[in-house]
């Protein structure tokens, strides 16, 4: 099997390809991800003639027959251009079947690996071209997806602890093929790429040739579109952002004054801007006028919520909360020292402190529970407990957190004594500079 050969000099390959393989930015170690197809394998060569610290990285999916010849393929490749390869070997899950599912999940567990790879300092290029472009475009505008999808795929993203870039993203295909077939390449077909059965292929060989006949422009100007919905998506996040900054009242509220202040359209762009950097995948709604309006005009004392998948937005009082879903553990955990305890979204640690530094203090015996009815609270010594029910309404903590709120208590010969209340409230006994127990409770919550 030929494998392509050594790579011609830099000064060889044509400088639309070569110059911008060139100017990277400054990166600690330099991949190529190498399916074995064209454009990788065009693009490993050209990288490997600019820079003498290229890694390929193959990803083998295991979802063709001929995949083992695949995969040996790359490796004699870069054999030849005495380029250090990494294959990961990859099992997909079918999931139901269906062609876009696994076509989905292909791509995701592609990037996953990608995405463990990439240390600080650490770039990734990847082959994508202008016809990739066009095709995402496509495949996102019949989706629906709004000006974020329609910005096709950035040139450079963050990636894992990394960056990945795509540096032909303005090149065609066509050229890649001229380019590749003058230096007497040869590289391996994905038997799936010819399939009409998955989305993307379809647009490829049904749909985007009577377009670029009918319009010979037509890379540019989809390209022209996506650069135009990426600098509103852009200004989405700013002005999102400048909003968050007048409403936000801590990690996880904003006040409901400062977000009625603001029209549907700012509404729903700070909520879809909220969720993505929480890492939330959008709600599918069909009305977002009619779920803004009961979120915001229920009753006073009801409880209106806005679901997505993993998360809610709910209100309570005068805010409204981002609330991700959270498992939180059922019966009683007992904390050990200096062993950090999760618990939901919290997170509970005993730390030695002082004494507890040089010598086996004592420690006694510390559980974790959530409410279950009747507990009382002693805030400050030599006065009177209170009932934890009462405390909480009067601190203006949500109902659907009070039920998930770990209380944490100390055993004892006359009973358990609460000595602290989520990241609400700690006890003097196990709080301050100098903790009288010995022992320092640290009780974190995620979005604070």
């Amino acid at each position: 099997m030929k494998t392509g050969g050594k790579p011609a000099p830099v000064t060889d390959w044509p400088d639309d390809l070569s110059r911008p393989v060139r100017s990277l930015p400054e990166h600690r170690a330099l991949r190529v991800a190498l399916s074995g197809g064209l454009d990788s394998l065009l693009l490993l060569h050209v990288a490997a003639a600019c820079h003498a610290d290229v890694v390929a990285v193959h990803v083998n999916h295991q979802l063709q027959p001929d995949h083992e010849e695949t995969e040996q393929f790359c490796r004699d490749v870069c054999a030849e251009l005495s380029v250090p390869i990494i294959v990961e070997r990859i099992s997909v899950p079918v999931g139901t079947g269906q062609a876009g599912g696994l076509e989905d999940a292909a791509r995701n567990a592609r990037y996953r690996v990608f995405d463990h790879l990439q240390q600080p300092g650490d770039l990734l290029l990847m082959a994508h071209h202008a016809d990739d472009q066009l095709e995402t475009v496509l495949f996102r505008l019949l989706r629906g997806s709004g000006v974020g999808g329609l910005a096709g795929m950035p040139r450079t993203r963050s990636l894992g602890k990394g960056r990945l870039l795509r540096p032909w993203l303005a090149v065609g295909r066509e050229r890649l093929e001229q380019v590749a077939a003058g230096a007497g390449l040869d590289w391996r077909e994905d038997p799936s790429n010819q399939s009409q059965v998955h989305d993307r292929n379809y647009l490829r060989h049904a749909v985007v040739p009577g377009l670029k006949q009918r319009w010979p422009g037509l890379l540019r100007r989809v390209a022209h579109s996506a650069r135009a919905c990426a600098d509103s998506e852009y200004l989405n996040r700013k002005l999102a952002e400048l909003h968050w900054q007048a409403c936000a009242d801590g990690g996880h509220r904003v006040t409901l004054a400062g977000f009625r202040a603001l029209d549907r359209i700012e509404q729903r762009n700070l909520l879809c801007w909220r969720f993505r950097q929480n890492g939330w995948p959008l709600p599918s709604l069909a009305d977002w006028d009619q779920v803004l309006t009961e979120l915001l005009e229920a009753a006073e004392g009801g409880q209106p919520e806005l679901r997505g998948p993993g998360y809610s937005v709910r209100r309570y009082r005068e805010h409204l909360y981002f609330v991700p879903d959270a498992m939180t553990p059922a019966g009683d955990v007992f904390l050990e020292p200096d062993k950090p305890l999760r618990w939901g979204s919290w997170r509970i640690t005993l730390a030695a402190c002082g004494a507890a530094d040089t010598a086996d203090a004592p420690v006694s015996p510390i559980r974790v529970s959530t409410r279950r009815g009747g507990e009382r609270v002693r805030l400050h010594p030599g006065r009177p407990s209170r009932l934890l029910k009462t405390w909480l309404q009067e601190q203006g903590v949500p109902p659907w957190e009070r039920a998930a709120l770990p209380l944490v208590f100390r055993q004892g010969e006359e009973g358990d004594e609460l000595i602290a209340i989520g990241n609400l409230w700690t006890s003097d006994q196990y709080s301050g500079g100098a903790p009288a127990a010995g022992w320092r409770l640290i009780v974190e919550r995620d979005c604070d």
